[in-house]
């Protein structure tokens, strides 16, 4: 053999060999690519989650107007939907160790709620807040029986905040300040049309509107702690009660808020209830409405009934997170009410969930406001009868309104059942991509 052939042969050899790293590489990819395919089957993984709220987190960060923050809001809506619905691993829980294991829909889930308070803070002030919160104070001091020492109270407050509402604003009203609850209605009330003569807005206006929400914030404080008359009996009432048992000490301000604090980490809704009875502030009626959301109790259904009768939106959203069945009648009747009643009962009949009242709120679905065919939408979702089928697949046909059309879709995907997954599918190539993204849920089902 020439010294040119074996020259050619060995070059051969060598070519042969790369050829055949080059396949074993490829092999190696592609079996790579099948061991990691799975994850995305399942629609998105924790970590691609994560990454989105670390992206709607900055946003929200440097978010500064009211339009800014309904982008974020909105970002964030899509995930919380998308989390429902994700095919997240379930956390490795050894017997002996329950409280240690980690759970990655529960920290995200957390982690969203998080990011839904950074939005509600951000957002405001503004302006119609403060004067419904002066109007309120008013009211306050024009339906209680004060002492002479609460009256001398009230007249100190009210002449301060009409100074400083004046020096904010510029303006200047009639001020008449004596014991007189009419003289200091009256101061009030120019104080209110002051603020609403302003025409403050809440992106151009937020250290004028701030100033005014804290002075606000200092009337109503000093108005709730102003003596009443019935403060005396009350306190004496609720010592007999043993509601002031659980504090170790008085210094604490007000002392009943404090004990309710108390009582509802102990869970006694029964006090809870008894300091909603007795203590008749706006201040501790506030806070134990809070109370009685937060634990959602059946024991306190009776009385968020006999205040849902007098169409108190606190109590029908409460009703709604005790979620008993036999609270539906009761309320079911509001649902075509004004915008703002009808979205409080028709989220408190989805958090409910019984069919009984499918038909009634699917009627919604035709209601003049969009916000209100959205929670009329969202609440079929969330009931969940095959009745609401086609209503729904209508509306995502037919309303004008893609955030509405984008609540049909979700809705249909919660039912759940192929004919609703069917009708949602068909918009994967949707104007909206609200609506897209649920199509393409219910293609991948």
């Amino acid at each position: 053999m020439s010294d040119e052939e074996d020259a050619e042969e060995r070059e051969q050899a060598e070519e042969e060999q790369v050829d055949d790293a080059e396949q074993e590489q490829a092999q190696e990819e592609a079996e790579q690519e099948e061991e990691v395919a799975p994850a995305d089957e399942g629609g998105s993984t924790a970590e691609d989650i994560d990454a989105e709220l670390d992206a709607i987190e900055a946003d929200l960060d440097a978010a500064e107007t009211e339009a800014e923050l309904d982008d974020v809001e909105a970002q964030l809506d899509d995930v919380r939907e998308r989390l429902e619905s994700a095919d997240l691993p379930e956390p490795d829980e050894d017997e002996e160790d329950e409280e240690e294991a980690e759970d990655p829909r529960e920290e995200l889930e957390a982690r969203i709620e998080d990011l839904s308070s950074g939005i509600e803070e951000k957002r405001g002030p503004y302006a119609e807040n403060v004067v419904e919160d002066v109007e309120d104070v008013k009211t306050t001091i024009e339906d209680t029986r004060w002492t002479d020492e609460g009256r001398g109270d009230l007249a100190d407050a009210v002449g301060e905040f009409a100074e400083r509402v004046q020096e904010i604003l510029g303006a200047d009203f009639g001020v008449t300040v004596s014991r007189n609850t009419d003289d200091l209605a009256e101061v009030l009330d120019n104080a209110a049309s002051a603020i609403e003569d302003a025409d403050l807005h809440p992106d151009d206006d937020t250290e004028t509107i701030t100033e005014l929400v804290e002075a606000t914030t200092s009337l109503r404080e000093s108005v709730d702690s102003a003596q009443e008359w019935s403060d005396l009996e009350t306190r004496e009432q609720l010592e007999a009660e043993g509601y002031y048992d659980v504090l170790d000490h008085r210094k604490d301000f007000p002392p009943e808020w404090h004990a309710l604090k108390v009582w509802e980490k102990r869970d006694r809704v029964d006090m809870v209830l008894l300091a909603l009875d007795r203590l008749q502030s706006n201040f501790m009626e506030r806070h134990c409405l809070d109370a009685l959301e937060r634990m959602g109790s059946e024991e306190s259904l009776d009385a968020m009934l006999e205040r849902a009768e007098r169409r108190d939106k606190d109590a029908i959203r409460i009703v709604g997170k005790i979620g008993s069945a036999e609270a539906v009648d009761d309320i079911v009747e509001y649902a075509d009410a004004d915008p703002g009643m009808a979205k409080t009962v028709l989220k408190a009949l989805g958090e409910i969930g019984s069919d009984e009242v499918t038909q009634a709120v699917a009627d919604q679905l035709a209601a003049d406001d969009e916000s209100v065919r959205s929670h009329a939408a969202r609440a079929l979702g969330r009931i969940g009868d095959t009745r609401a089928i086609d209503p729904l697949a209508d509306t995502l046909a037919n309303d004008e309104s893609d955030t509405v059309r984008a609540s049909a879709a979700w809705a249909l995907n919660q039912i759940g059942t192929e004919s609703a997954r069917e009708a949602a599918a068909e918009y994967a190539d949707d104007r909206s991509y609200l609506v897209q993204s649920e199509a393409q849920k219910a293609n991948a089902r």
